[in-house]
């Protein structure tokens, strides 16, 4: 029994100080996202360890037991602050308050072909502006009958899976296309028009570090950053958006909501997982919505399946020039380690 626990609790030690290592290769950064997991499984092999016998327990043994014990109580941290234990970094609108804005991201998975699923969502949700990635030209032609509704739209369908539709209820305005990295991956830069207020919207969808596609976060680093930047020069209210494929608590995504001063509606209410659809033990939050110090959050909701590997993820919004939310600052060390990860991404 001990020998079964030596490796177990040798593999979830490694796991949990993998992402500590600040590598972009995927070996290191793939152990960000599976933080309550690793919480669980350290927290079952101390259980575990209660049943050998204390007298054949060695100082080899304990030594291990107190690394987990540690190892515990630095995972709970991490993971509190997703949870309603936390201050919540994006404030509540107030409960009277029955309009607003409600945003809708969505994975489809261009692979799946349950479009129907996909626009009964939708017709139920009734967003003001979705936002669906992974989508070819058949995932176009399929969404097209809602132009009626949504006049204002974004079409960039592709075949490579990093293909984007931007649908909204209010005008679009200086929509920019731009490939901020890589040729076939696109993001969308606009202006939504609500009631004269115009709010900027960044519509990104990095690449993954995976084994056989990228073997290094470095590009997908580099455009979160980017845009991260970008959004902390608007002096409009900014939505960020999509699938980033990244997790809310890794140390990419800290660092991108402190060079960006954007806000988490996560943080201080729940995880949220978007990924992945059909395993139940392994997911964790990859589609995101971030917001700028001058929005609300009435309500974050994660949606029924539509077929694809993620669940889709809605907000809604109240807009309020007065609110001040929480906001990260970065020091000196992070904006240059921002910077010079944008090169890296960049020159990748």
């Amino acid at each position: 029994m001990k020998a079964v626990l030596y490796a177990f609790s040798a593999i979830f030690i490694l796991a949990t100080l993998m992402p500590l290592v600040k590598k972009d290769y995927w070996t290191f950064r793939v152990f960000d996202y599976p933080r309550f997991q690793k919480l669980l499984l350290i927290l079952a092999t101390l259980i575990c360890w209660t049943f050998v016998d204390y007298d054949q327990l060695s100082k080899v043994d304990f030594g291990i037991i107190f690394s987990l014990f540690l190892l515990l109580i630095y995972l709970l941290k991490q993971i509190i602050p997703y949870s309603p234990f936390h201050t919540k970094m994006v404030k509540p609108a107030n409960y009277k308050d029955k309009d607003g804005i409600k945003v809708l991201v969505a994975n489809v998975y261009q692979y799946n072909e349950n479009y129907d699923r996909c626009l009964e969502l939708i017709a139920k949700e009734k967003p003001h502006l979705f936002m669906l990635v992974e989508t070819d030209h058949r995932w176009a032609e399929a969404i097209a009958v809602l132009k009626e509704k949504y006049p204002y739209h974004v079409e960039l369908p592709l075949e490579n899976t990093y293909g984007m539709l931007l649908y909204a209820k209010y005008p679009l305005e200086n929509t920019q296309i731009n490939y901020l990295i890589s040729e076939d991956i696109p993001s969308i830069f606009t202006d939504m028009q609500v009631d004269g207020q115009p709010i900027k919207l960044f519509a990104i969808h990095p690449t993954p570090p995976v084994p056989g596609e990228n073997t290094h976060s470095t590009e997908r680093d580099a455009e979160i950053l980017i845009v991260g930047k970008k959004a902390k020069s608007e002096k409009k209210p900014t939505i960020i958006m999509g699938d980033l494929n990244d997790v809310a608590w890794s140390y990419t995504t800290e660092l991108f909501l402190k060079i960006s001063g954007m806000g988490d509606p996560r943080i201080g209410r729940g995880m949220f997982n978007t990924f992945h659809a059909k395993y139940p033990f392994l997911r964790w939050p990859l589609d995101h919505i971030f917001v700028s110090h001058q929005f609300r959050l009435k309500k974050i909701k994660v949606h029924h399946s539509i077929g694809s590997d993620h669940f889709p993820i809605s907000v809604r919004l109240m807009l309020d020039k007065n609110n001040d939310n929480e906001q990260l600052e970065a020091d000196a060390e992070e904006i240059v380690e921002a910077k010079e990860k944008i090169i890296s991404g960049i020159e990748f």
